[in-house]
């Protein structure tokens, strides 16, 4: 019992932080400094990154009319006239070409040099430094942007190019925890004119194929014998992640349309600042 409660608390933090640009991989091992689940360095390593599949299905729930690629029904581009083709929505296929694009910098580099780069800055001093720079940075960007009237304000405007380089900034995030996936490709977004609406549902569609590519890697890595107890929490956390983060992304949507992100930038840099002070008294 105490581990499914374990199991609730860390699903609820993924749920909240995975779509919040402050960090889900930061807050959990964070949250591990504390709270240690009663399982194995490899399932935990595991766990870590699947978890996060039940946040990404609460993208797909939410956003299912305008990721799923086929059908007649809200068809407005249909790809042909006839046969196949006329079921095929033109738009979204666009649209997921220019998300795989953005996808592909830290899908080579993740592939390549994810181990190497866990040992070196999967640590609470990292997570904190990350923290810290990428709060600053919100707040300059915003401060930038005050007075500026963005260049992308619908997803289909989006174009390769700028797809890339939202790319590059959620390499970044691959490389350090704590900089926050979606915190590192939504402040790429604004750095380069996406407003805010559209910068957030762009990285809300670049986690499904990253998430899933990552997750089933760390299951194939893990391989298939679980255990029931680790099912369990497995199962826990990611049912958990769902429900919050389905109430974390309405939340998101509706707060950016009326407020800027400084106020995660400012969560950031004290939240950095206490866990560097915290570290700092314990070691």
């Amino acid at each position: 019992m105490v581990e499914f409660l374990k199991a609730v608390l860390f699903g609820i933090v993924e749920g909240i932080t995975e779509w919040l640009p402050i960090s889900s991989t930061g807050h959990m091992i964070l949250l591990d400094e504390f709270v240690k689940l009663n399982v194995s360095p490899e399932f935990w390593e595991m766990f870590l990154v699947v978890i996060q599949l039940g946040a990404i299905l609460a993208v797909v729930l939410l956003f299912w009319e305008r990721i799923w690629p086929f059908g007649k029904k809200h068809n407005p581009y249909p790809a042909g006239k006839s046969g196949l083709l006329s079921w095929c929505k033109r738009d979204v296929w666009i649209l997921w070409f220019k998300i795989i694009a953005a996808c592909l910098p830290a899908a080579v580099v993740g592939l390549l040099f994810d181990e190497y780069f866990e040992s070196l800055f999967y640590n609470g001093v990292c997570v904190a430094l990350a923290l810290i720079v990428f709060g600053v940075g919100f707040l300059i960007i915003e401060n930038r942007n005050k007075n500026m009237v963005p260049k992308v304000n619908a997803l289909d405007q989006i174009t390769y190019k700028t797809a890339l380089i939202i790319g590059m900034f959620q390499l970044i995030a691959a490389i350090f925890p704590g900089t926050s996936r979606s915190g590192a490709t939504i402040l790429g977004a604004l750095l380069i004119g996406v407003s805010r609406t559209v910068a957030a549902e762009f990285t809300f569609f670049l986690a499904i194929p990253v998430m899933l590519g990552a997750s089933l890697l760390k299951i194939v890595k893990f391989g298939f014998s679980f255990t029931g107890n680790e099912i369990m929490i497995l199962i826990t956390g990611m049912a958990v992640a769902f429900l919050v983060s389905v109430i974390v992304i309405k939340f998101l949507m509706s707060y950016i349309k009326r407020h800027d992100f400084k106020i995660f930038g400012w969560y950031r840099i004290i939240l950095g600042i206490l866990v560097l002070l915290y570290f700092g008294i314990t070691a």
